[in-house]
């Protein structure tokens, strides 16, 4: 497979007449997390572009930054037997793209994509464009017309989050932690008792 990357999506635009900006960024935007920070953004609009093997027969699904995909659903829809991530190996092999970069347009053909409903919680939305530190901002409607994705269900259940022990939390989110900076003092409750 052909490497693709940031030129092969200015194409994929270029080519139906779009004059779409790529937003770059001096670090990786990798995850959903650091791609909303780094936007400004809710992590929901970012448009994870997740690609599944489902046996061995590559799938791609278009999926909310704050979703996880549902296995079974994917398989129900698809009619297989197993459906598993792709690894990295597989993400190259198939898309052209680095993990972390794939964008869901400029696809190689042929590859069945799907685009969650998950994203139309969102008026604006952003999908990788090539690299691990770029994206574009777009829309759920203007994506589906980009790539011809079939819309549907395919994030997993929201049941009630959990908390780092495990314990539900009512139905409220967690609040989030960069996982890079310290952990609050124990006893502290997280609040600076410092003065």
């Amino acid at each position: 497979m052909e490497e693709r990357g940031a030129n092969e999506v200015r194409a994929f635009f270029e080519a139906r007449g779009l004059s779409k900006e790529i937003h770059s960024f001096g670090e990786s935007t990798h995850n959903s997390e650091l791609a909303a920070q780094s936007l400004g953004v809710e992590v929901g609009q970012i448009a994870k572009t997740i690609l599944l093997m489902v046996d061995e027969s590559p799938v791609v699904v278009v999926i909310s930054g704050d979703r996880r995909v549902d296995f079974k659903k994917v398989k129900a829809l698809r009619g297989g037997r197993r459906v598993r991530l792709a690894g990295p190996e597989d993400v190259t092999s198939r898309t052209g793209f680095k993990v972390g970069a794939v964008s869901p347009v400029a696809l190689p053909g042929g590859i069945p994509l799907y685009q969650d409903l998950s994203l139309r919680r969102f008026a604006s939305i952003y999908p990788a464009a090539g690299e691990t530190n770029n994206m574009f901002a777009t829309t759920p409607d203007e994506l589906l017309s980009l790539t011809g994705a079939g819309e549907k269900d395919l994030a997993k259940a929201e049941g009630p989050a959990r908390n780092s022990g495990g314990q539900s939390t009512g139905g409220r989110k967690p609040p989030f932690r960069d996982p890079c900076s310290p952990l609050p003092a124990r006893g502290s409750g997280g609040k600076d008792r410092s003065g």
